[in-house]
């Protein structure tokens, strides 16, 4: 799987005038700009883009006549992609496992930093349809784009949302399309992987279908929770890890493999950080020091 951005080294800029900072020249701003007015920039570029994904995304859905909406899907993703483009701070290198048929389907899960991950995990070069909280349905524009492209609501508040959101996850899956969840429900406060919610991997287990590992690393600081300003320019890592198979798990459960796709995603992180797993795991570590 080919990185969205290489590690070649742009050549050193004569003296006075500052490095370029992303490999998207055509959208480049000073790495000196203020982080305010380099923001405001990119959350301006990101609402035109939402307003011009809009129109499209519901002249698709009158034509997509599959049953996954997939090519709706795809269409959505692909503004993920175009809002990556637009931030020239974000850096992004993508390997791992390649997915021979994107029509084979797979319980994905992704560790969660940011709100960043979702434009990032958005490369990823198949269909799968999210599970998000039903606030985000409700957000003007960008809530109905996800209603448009099939994504998931689940109300954590309430346990038959719950149970519904898993009954439209196994029926996307029988329609040979995958699904995305963050399984922690909620971004990381420090960078630690927190504890797993165990529903994926019931939905998995159940379903008959692989789950498919993902590792994200960097977005924390490039997207700060609770503020609207980016961070600095920032190398960010997304990794897609071997595939696991559930068949293996049907006896010893769903809480097995919860912990083995877990442990496979801390040791990722573990290793992009040079530290050793417990000092990622949430469950065994303590959160960092405040200065």
């Amino acid at each position: 799987m080919r990185g969205v951005n290489s590690n070649v080294r742009s050549p050193t800029p004569a003296p006075g005038r500052p490095r370029r900072e992303s490999a998207w020249s055509f959208y480049y701003i000073t790495p000196t700009m203020s982080a305010t007015l380099r923001s405001a920039w990119v959350w301006a570029a990101v609402a035109v883009l939402i307003l011009a994904w809009l129109p499209l995304l519901a002249m698709l859905r009158l034509f997509d006549a599959d049953p996954a909406l997939y090519r709706t899907g795809r269409w959505f993703r692909r503004l993920g992609v175009a809002m990556t483009r637009v931030n020239p701070s974000w850096r992004l290198h993508r390997d791992g496992e390649r997915i021979a048929d994107p029509r084979r389907p797979y319980v994905v899960v992704s560790n969660h930093q940011s709100l960043a991950d979702i434009p990032i995990i958005s490369h990823l070069p198949w269909e799968m349809k999210w599970i998000a909280k039903v606030e985000l349905f409700q957000v003007p524009a960008v809530g109905w784009m996800m209603r448009l492209a099939g994504d998931i609501p689940v109300d954590r508040a309430d346990r038959r949302s719950g149970a519904r959101m898993l009954l439209a996850a196994h029926r996307v899956l029988a329609l040979r399309c995958s699904v995305m969840f963050f399984p922690e429900g909620t971004r990381s406060a420090d960078g630690r992987v927190g504890p797993f919610n165990p529903g994926a991997f019931h939905l998995a287990i159940k379903a008959g279908v692989p789950v498919l590992p993902v590792a994200v690393e960097g977005t924390r600081d490039c997207l700060p929770k609770k503020s609207w300003k980016f961070g600095p320019p920032t190398d960010i890592r997304l990794r897609v890890l071997p595939p696991v198979e559930t068949a293996p798990f049907a006896q010893a459960g769903a809480e097995e493999l919860t912990r083995e796709v877990r442990r496979m995603i801390i040791a990722q992180i573990a290793s992009w950080r040079g530290v050793e797993p417990s000092a990622v795991d949430a469950e065994i570590s303590p959160p960092a020091a405040v200065s």
